[in-house]
């Protein structure tokens, strides 16, 4: 492997450059170096030192003159902020043998060793630096990614899948050619089959495939790690069929990804749901903690018709952890309000597998200890290509067990269930190597990084609107965007501090500065236990205005889709759009340069509705598509027509009454995704809903999460569920281009507008 040429040796020695004898002996050792095929970067002073280290990632080894700087703790400074980013790195202090005895002893345990530039031979020195940088290297690659590697570049003529062999069948195309071409030959070589025995098997989870696994294990904090390359929708079904059977009662967040629920048809089991809250905004709260209490449970389950026994005892409880919208328990509160009424609680972590990593986010996580005697199994399953650095699809499924014991070989039977016997191999490397990646003090530096990034977004954003707002400007102008956030926090001397003043060490260290507690106005929830749930300071809502605090709609607003269509124009794409708030997530590869694109883009947006300009200038696609919706209307106008709309509907109103809504059932999941298959289904308009039976889930997407499902029916209780879906209708007949989407939902045109459909069964026993 001669990938280590791109990393260089960084050498910070003041008399680089010097025409002193021990400026000679540094660019001997510096040549020495490079003529063993090592590429070198220099620095003479301390500050140039530090700054390289921050920008180049990908430094194998440091060379420091003990005195680097004026003062002897400069060096150490280095040394301290390269173990902070890095616990293995070689780090040697060039210095003179008598001066030793004058080094601090601390510094001893951080360093490989001392180098005499002016007593040694430069090719001893540069040889012994070449020998640690290169077992440094090859330490730094995983297992599976390394021998992934090793056998890519060995050229061999296979003789198995998949066909394009190497990537050699595409070229015999010109399509194919520029495939090739796109992606580069590399890839092509490393695209293999499971018959390449080097690699492993992913079925069996043995050689390096098993190894990358158990090093991920270890990593993530669990007993078994197993690689998943079809994304956490197959991993959160693996995970149910591994624990469930037909008839078992299930516990599921109501607020949980449509992937579950398809386990659930799968399984055949019967769901008993644990009810989140909502607020004004439309964001996703929390299962109360009373909810998982033994009583509640069994009220619970005494409610719902179809289960018999009301004596059963639970077989797996489903927790969406994080929200999407970055709402976090604490696990521990969870775990032991669960054991014993449950046999394994599964943690549905998708958007949430860096929790391990950062100490902001402790005991708040799947896998972290709880020290509980009988808790129950706890499965965690996390998107790492979400928030993490894998391809896309690539997840992980973590198993701790407890009381119930889980055992690997009959798990795996799920696992196998679900997973190809033709895994990408690029996919399983980027779990590898995203592991890695988190390991030691690497991970936290990365984690930190992104929380202290979306720490000064959240900050800048709410000083920049109290500027405006203490600007000289006419009343219409003085107005700019919120952040969904804690308003205070509390400063050393117990007072509070407005959240903008508030200390960023203090934020990004102390997860109090983000509890939502019972009698805080920021979130709008209410009966809130204090800290029972914290807001994870990387998923940022950037709220529009149209809606006061008290959650009522203002006068007037600026629905968040509008702001989204535009942001999307400038190159800036956010996760999730809602009526007036839209998400952004700050993950590892979020850099200060797109922080400082999204002010600057949201000063943008601010001033062209500030001008009214017209439509035509600021969403120019827009207008080319429905141009005679949208020719010569400003953007002020469409505006106030949106949200005097969602005013009249009431969509606040609606939008947090319809998720404490939990309609009938009257089968099970199952039972109605087979009068599906049979055909025993017909599409009903919303105006004749009442009293059908739902054949299909109802998912506004995003999130992914359900209103209704199968086998639900549209009772009077549940009327509030057709008023959301009128509102939407009408939204997507007046504003084209804004669509909203609803998985589940058959969409016709008729005489010119959109009617919504919802698949019902057509015979219910």
């Amino acid at each position: 492997m001669e990938f280590y040429k791109h990393f260089p040796v960084l050498v910070i020695d003041p008399a680089i450059n010097t025409d002193t004898g021990e400026g000679r002996a540094i660019e001997l050792i510096i040549h020495d170096l490079k003529d063993r095929e090592l590429s070198v970067i220099k620095a003479a002073t301390m500050k140039d030192g530090l700054n390289l280290l921050r920008s180049y990632k990908q430094i194998s080894c440091a060379l420091i003159d003990w005195e680097v700087g004026k003062k002897a703790k400069d060096a150490r400074e280095i040394v301290d902020a390269i173990r902070k980013m890095n616990d293995n790195m070689p780090i040697f202090l060039m210095t003179e043998q008598q001066k030793v005895s004058h080094i601090d002893i601390k510094i001893l345990g951080k360093i490989n060793g001392y180098i005499w530039k002016m007593e040694d031979t430069a090719n001893f020195i540069s040889g012994r630096v070449e020998r640690e940088t290169k077992e440094y290297l090859k330490n730094l690659v995983p297992p599976f990614f390394r021998a992934l590697i090793a056998y890519s570049e060995h050229y061999k003529y296979a003789w198995h899948t998949p066909g394009h062999m190497g990537g050699d069948a595409f070229l015999k195309s010109p399509v194919g050619r520029v495939f090739f071409e796109f992606f580069g030959e590399r890839i092509f070589r490393s695209d293999l089959s499971v018959s390449v025995p080097e690699l492993g098997s992913l079925m069996e989870h043995s050689g390096v495939t098993g190894a990358a696994e158990r090093e991920a294990a270890e990593i993530f904090g669990a007993e078994q790690t197993y690689f998943v390359t079809n994304g956490t929708s197959t991993a959160n079904k693996i995970v149910m069929c591994g624990c469930v059977t037909p008839g078992d009662v299930v516990l599921v967040d109501r607020n949980c990804h449509k992937s579950l629920q398809y386990a659930l048809t799968l399984t055949g089991a019967i769901p008993v749901y644990f009810m989140p809250t909502r607020n004004a905004l439309g964001i996703i709260g929390g299962i109360h903690i009373d909810s998982f209490d033994k009583k509640a449970i069994k009220k619970a389950i005494a409610a719902n018709p179809l289960i018999k026994n009301k004596n059963v005892k639970p077989k797996l409880a489903v927790v969406t952890n994080s929200t999407y919208d970055g709402l976090i328990y604490d696990v521990v509160a969870v775990k032991e309000k669960l054991s014993g009424t449950v046999d394994s609680i599964h943690f549905d972590e998708a958007w949430y597998a860096y929790a391990k990593f950062y100490d902001l986010y402790e005991d708040r996580y799947g896998m972290c200890e709880t020290h509980l005697k009988h808790h129950p199994a706890i499965f965690a399953t996390q998107s790492t290509h979400k928030l993490l650095a894998a391809f896309s699809q690539a997840s992980m499924v973590h198993v701790k067990s407890g009381a119930h014991k889980v055992d690997p070989d009959r798990f795996n039977e799920a696992f196998m269930m679900h997973t190809s016997t033709s895994p990408q191999y690029t996919m399983v490397a980027s779990l590898d190597v995203a592991a890695k990646m988190m390991m030691g003090s690497s991970g936290q530096v990365l984690i930190k990084d992104a929380v202290d990034e979306a720490i000064v977004i959240r900050k800048k954003v709410v000083q920049i609107k109290d500027e405006i707002m203490a600007e000289k400007l006419p009343k219409k102008e003085k107005w700019f965007f919120d952040i969904w956030q804690p308003t205070t926090t509390v400063g050393s001397n117990g007072k509070k501090v407005k959240f903008e003043k508030s200390s960023s060490s203090k934020l990004a260290k102390d997860s109090a500065c983000w509890y939502l507690n019972r009698n805080d106005g920021w979130h709008g929830y209410k009966n809130l236990k204090d800290g029972y749930m914290m807001l994870d300071p990387i998923k940022v809502s950037i709220v529009t205005p149209g809606i006061l605090a008290n959650g009522e709609m203002a006068g007037w607003g600026i629905p968040a889709p509008l702001l989204a269509s535009f942001l999307i124009t400038q190159g800036i794409v956010d996760e999730k759009t809602g009526f007036y708030s839209f998400l952004l997530l700050f993950s590892i590869g979020v850099t200060k340069a797109k922080s400082g694109t999204l002010l600057a883009t949201l000063f943008d947006f601010k001033k062209l509705y500030d001008e009214n300009v017209l439509l035509e200038k600021m969403l120019p696609d827009l207008v080319a598509a429905y141009p005679e919706r949208y020719k010569d209307v400003c953007i002020q106008d469409l505006a106030q027509e949106m949200h005097q709309y969602l005013k009249k509907n009431k969509i606040t109103k609606i939008t947090q009454e319809i998720f404490s809504i939990l309609p009938e059932p009257v089968m099970t999941p199952a039972e109605a995704y087979y009068k599906l298959v049979e055909g025993k289904v017909k599409n009903v308009k919303l105006s004749q809903l009442k009293g059908k039976t739902a054949a299909v889930m109802l998912v506004p997407y995003p999130p992914g999460i359900p209103i209704v499902m199968p086998g639900e029916k549209f009772n009077k209780e549940s009327e509030g569920i057709i008023d959301y879906l009128k509102v939407f209708e009408g939204y997507d007949n007046l504003f084209p281009g804004f669509e909203t989407e609803t998985h589940g939902l058959v969409i016709k045109e008729e005489n010119g507008r959109k009617v919504y459909y919802v698949p019902c069964i057509s015979e219910v026993s």
